[in-house]
């Protein structure tokens, strides 16, 4: 497809989804407010769970933001069964739309970056690619989820989740969950599981929209509408974000008089949630999200020795859709609800180098069917059982493929006196090219008496399924062939820990040791004709966090983070894997209508290869970056903020050779009915 008819169809495209949206906000405006009322239809969701810290008192909502904390006091845990959070034994951080707000994070890499076990690396500004590393492991060894569909991209090389597309505005709740997860989640989640929630209508209809602008050419706007009318529930929303002059290439690296092409990065995404509570033991929901986004950026020039960036800007165009229905059967007076539920991801990525004529497409996409069933066999005992059913495919301008995957999974929940918890599961993958994979997963939990201290332990095994590029696209130009006898890789992982809540939970602190043995890791073979499965690598560390809410209106929380990522062939450490993270974050609420926050992040040294791959292994320096927000509501209908981004402008390059945004000032308004 040339580029003249991919910049119409998408024209095309975006009018129509933004008049329909439009359309249908208008209709809401105009509809009765008769008496409506919050729909009892679940989330369109996959189980995540959160670990609690209950507030001491209740102030303003405004005073409980505090970014990647331990959750809300009942939670959706891996078994999907909503449970109190301190009788739950597995490591996660949740931030929600609260904290998001209050810090005004844009992007999901932003709202990363200061969560506990994990390193975010992102090449550039906004738009630019961006993986995730989290307890150590491979940037592909994290499953994501969006409203529980698996949003990973079949065609890309190692089926990785590109985190730099997905915009804030609709989301609810993020959940970082970790350690090995696949005796649940199935494959891919050998460093853990991301869980994303976006909003669901609730309550009187609600219409909101926002207008940002600031430094680096960036000028961003949302909108949304949602509420719920009887037994409809709905929600609506656009976001758009743009930044225009980024500046990404280190000048260093220039040739003599080459001008810097700064980066600039257009997203567009629709986002909508419907439910409808057709009676206490019937529902239905839908949740779909459309991303159509552009980034110009500079490539590389390796025709010349040594390589430069390109003189001219390369472009990447990308177009994701998800979407997911699901219906909810409740039996057995309640005691026994059923979840089916069909799935469809379409990731569809168009490239223009400089040094190419044509462009190269690429797209992937998945079907998955799911029934999830969660019966209530006594006060206290819960089983969860599922079945699921997908095929993914991969497009690529040399080659198509596609693979069938089916499973099914049992997970026991019980508590003993209010003391003790256990949480067991178990889950048989059933793959058409690589056959049968059993994965497990064990997390106990214990609360002394007296103390209240919580001792939790968790074990458990996951693999990373080789990727559909992996075991049929072949380079013959370049002498490289595709592995179709590529195994999975796996890993067996464990932690252990405790949380001590002080002063009526006024202050609550904790440690997790953890420990990752990885093996049958798909890498080169000695000649780099093709891949195979030698790979070994161990990851350990501790994971520490302390929470103080000093008084109603002033809360404080610090992380650090430190961990040890090696070749366990080699000794060498692994690339990109800082030792040493510590975040520091504050809200203070000085007035009802004011609210301010703070974070400092810093980020020890770590391993690293040169932006041309010439020096394999070099030191890159750590970076501190401070961010301040503030937001003031004027009345109830509008709210100013603003926020200084890299406050002390920090210049640093995370991954080397690619610059992260130095100081940057924005200011915006929210409005709402």
């Amino acid at each position: 497809m040339c580029a003249c008819c991919v910049t119409g169809w998408s024209r095309r495209f975006r009018l129509s989804i933004t008049a329909t949206l439009l359309g249908f906000v208008l209709a809401v405006l105009c509809a009765s407010t008769g008496s409506a009322q919050i729909s009892v239809s679940p989330p369109v969701e996959l189980p995540a769970i959160a670990v609690t810290t209950p507030r001491p008192t209740s102030p303003p909502p405004a005073a409980n933001a505090s970014a990647a904390r331990d959750g809300p006091s009942l939670v959706v845990s891996p078994t999907s069964v909503a449970t109190p959070g301190e009788e739950t034994a597995s490591s996660v951080s949740v931030v929600t739309a609260q904290d998001i707000e209050t810090q005004q994070r844009r992007t999901l890499p932003d709202v990363l970056s200061t969560v506990p076990g994990i390193n975010v690396v992102q090449t550039g500004g906004p738009g630019g690619l961006t993986s995730v590393f989290m307890r150590g492991t491979n940037s592909n060894h994290v499953k994501v989820l969006i409203d529980g569909i698996d949003v990973s991209d079949p065609s890309n090389p190692n089926r990785s989740f590109d985190f730099g597309q997905l915009l804030t505005a609709d989301i609810a709740q993020v959940e970082v969950l970790r350690g090995p997860q696949s005796g649940l989640y199935g494959a891919d989640a050998l460093g853990g599981v991301i869980a994303i929630t976006t909003k669901k209508g609730e309550g009187p209809q609600k219409i909101t929209g926002t207008m940002e602008a600031g430094s680096f050419g960036t000028f961003n706007q949302t909108a949304s509408a949602s509420g719920s009318e009887g037994a409809f529930n709905y929600s609506l929303n656009i976001g758009h974000l743009r930044s225009t002059d980024t500046p990404v290439t280190p000048l260093e690296l220039l040739p003599p008089d080459r001008h810097r092409n700064n980066d600039a990065y257009d997203n567009l995404t629709y986002a909508t949630k419907f439910g409808w509570d057709v009676s206490p033991y019937l529902a239905f929901n839908v949740v779909a999200r459309y991303t159509d986004a552009t980034l110009k950026f500079t490539g590389d020039d390796f025709s010349t020795f040594p390589p430069a960036p390109d003189a001219k800007q390369s472009i990447q165009t990308v177009h994701q859709f998800y979407t997911r229905a699901e219906t909810v059967l409740t039996l057995l007076d309640g005691s026994f609800k059923n979840y089916f539920a069909v799935g469809y991801t379409n990731d569809w990525n168009w490239n223009l180098i400089p040094s190419s004529p044509l462009a190269t497409v690429n797209q992937g996409d998945r079907i998955k069917y799911d029934w999830r069933g969660v019966a209530t066999l006594a006060p206290g005992i819960t089983l969860i059982m599922g079945l699921e059913q997908q095929i993914e495919r991969l497009e690529v301008p040399t080659t198509t493929a596609e693979e069938a995957n089916r499973a099914g999974y049992l997970e026991l929940q019980t508590e003993i006196a209010k003391r003790f918890f256990l949480a067991a599961n178990v889950r048989l993958d059933d793959n058409e090219n690589f056959g049968e994979h059993v994965t497990w997963r064990v997390a106990p939990a214990f609360i002394l008496p007296g103390t209240d201290t919580k001792l939790k332990a968790s074990i458990g095994t996951a693999f990373k399924a080789p990727s559909l590029s992996q075991r049929f696209v072949d380079f013959p130009a370049f002498g490289f062939f595709a592995n179709r006898n590529l195994q999975p890789e796996e890993s067996l992982g464990y932690d252990l820990g405790f949380e001590q809540p002080l002063f009526n939970n006024s202050l609550r602190f904790g440690t997790t040791y953890f420990h990752n043995d990885i093996t049958n890791l798909i890498t080169f073979n000695d000649t780099f004709t093709t891949n195979i499965n030698i790979g070994r690598a161990e990851t350990f560390g501790t994971e520490n966090f302390a929470s103080l809410a000093v008084t109603q209106w002033l809360r404080l929380r610090a992380d650090y983070t430190h961990t040890t990522a090696i070749d366990a062939d080699t000794g060498l450490e692994l690339l990109r894997r800082p030792k040493d993270k510590t975040s520091l974050s504050g809200v203070w609420n000085p007035s009802d209508p004011w609210t301010l926050s703070a974070t400092i992040l810093h980020v020890s040294s770590w391993v690293d290869t040169d932006r041309f791959g010439l020096t394999p292994r070099l030191t890159a320096p750590g970076y501190t970056v401070v961010n301040l927000a503030t937001n003031y509501k004027v009345n109830e209908h509008a709210t100013v903020f603003g926020r200084i981004d890299n406050l002390f402008d920090e210049h640093y390059q995370d991954p080397t050779g690619f610059l992260r945004p130095g100081i940057g000032a924005f200011v915006g308004l929210r409005l709402s009915n």
